[in-house]
C-alpha cells in the first residue's frame, strides 16, 4: 500500500509541476480570474446588479420578500463561474495524456511497474489541485461579501455551493483525462472534452420531454441539474453519488485506455 501511495504522490508531484513550469497555465487561470472577477463586480455593483436592485426596492419602500444578499450573490456568481468552467476545464485536462504521447513516455508509463489506477489518480489530483489554486481567489470574493454581510451569512451555504464546483471540476478533469488518453492532439481532446460535458451539462434539458424510467434517467445525468443543488445550498445524495460515479468512470475508462495501448504495443 506504501508503495502505491508513493506512486501516486510521485506522479501527482510531477504533474503538479508540469502546469506551474508552464505560460499555457498560467494564461489561462489569468483569463479565468479576470472573467470571473468582471462578472463578480457585474453582479454586485454593475447598474443592474445586486446593490442596484436593492437600492430601487428601498426606494419604492418594498421590503417583502426579503433578500438575502449573500446567498443571491454566491449562487449567482458560482452559476456564471461554473459555465465559464466549461471552456476553462477542458483546457486544463486537455494535456494529461496527449503530452505524453507528444513526448514519448507514454509507452514507459504503460509499461511501468506504477499500475494504471495509479497514474490516471495522481494526474487527476495534479489537474484538480490546479484548479483549487485557480478557485482560491473566488472564495475571497464570496468571503469578503459574507463577511460583510449584517445579519451574519451562513458559511456552510458558501462552503456547500463551492464543494459543488470542485466536484463538478473533478468530474470534468476525470472525463476529460480519459478522452486525453485517445489521442496525441491537444486540441481535439478539448473540443471533444467540451462537446462531452456540455451534452452532460444540458442533459435536463435535453431529455425534458422523454417519459418514463429511462427519461428521468437520462434527466439524472445533467451535471447542471446537480450543481445547482449545491449552489442552491441543497445538499442531496444523489448528486455526490452523480459526481463521484462520474470521477469514477473517468479513472476507470483512463486505466481501460492506457491498458488497450500496452497490450497493443506487446
Amino acid at each position: 500500500m506504501r508503495i502505491i501511495l508513493a506512486n501516486i504522490l510521485a506522479i501527482y508531484r510531477r504533474e503538479l509541476q508540469s502546469y506551474f513550469y508552464s505560460p499555457f497555465a498560467y494564461v489561462i487561470a489569468g483569463i479565468f480570474w479576470l472573467i470571473s472577477g468582471l462578472f463578480y463586480v457585474l453582479i454586485l455593483l454593475g447598474p443592474e446588479g445586486l446593490l442596484a436592485q436593492v437600492a430601487i426596492r428601498d426606494q419604492m419602500g418594498i421590503t417583502e420578500p426579503p433578500i438575502d444578499m449573500p446567498y443571491l450573490l454566491m449562487s449567482t456568481f458560482l452559476n456564471v463561474v461554473g459555465t465559464l468552467s466549461l471552456f476553462v476545464l477542458p483546457m486544463v485536462s486537455m494535456g494529461l495524456y496527449t503530452e505524453e504521447r507528444k513526448r514519448g513516455t507514454l509507452e514507459l508509463l504503460a509499461t511501468s511497474p506504477v499500475t494504471n489506477w495509479a497514474v490516471a489518480l495522481g494526474k487527476l489530483l495534479g489537474a484538480l489541485t490546479f484548479f483549487v489554486t485557480m478557485m482560491i481567489p473566488l472564495l475571497v470574493y464570496q468571503a469578503i461579501a459574507f463577511a460583510a454581510s449584517n445579519p451574519p451569512a451562513n458559511f456552510a451555504v458558501l462552503l456547500l455551493g463551492n464543494l459543488g464546483l470542485f466536484l463538478f471540476a473533478a468530474s470534468v478533469l476525470s472525463l476529460g483525462m480519459f478522452i486525453s488518453s485517445l489521442t496525441d492532439s491537444t486540441i481535439l481532446a478539448a473540443i471533444l472534452t467540451f462537446g462531452l460535458v456540455l451534452f452532460l451539462w444540458i442533459a435536463d434539458l435535453a431529455f425534458n420531454s422523454m417519459t418514463g424510467p429511462g427519461g428521468e434517467f437520462l434527466r439524472q445525468l445533467s451535471l447542471v441539474k446537480h450543481y445547482n443543488n449545491f449552489i442552491q445550498g441543497v445538499f442531496d445524495t444523489s448528486s455526490l453519488v452523480l459526481f463521484g460515479g462520474y470521477i469514477l468512470l473517468g479513472l476507470f475508462l483512463t486505466a481501460q485506455s492506457i491498458e488497450a495501448f500496452r497490450f497493443q504495443r506487446s
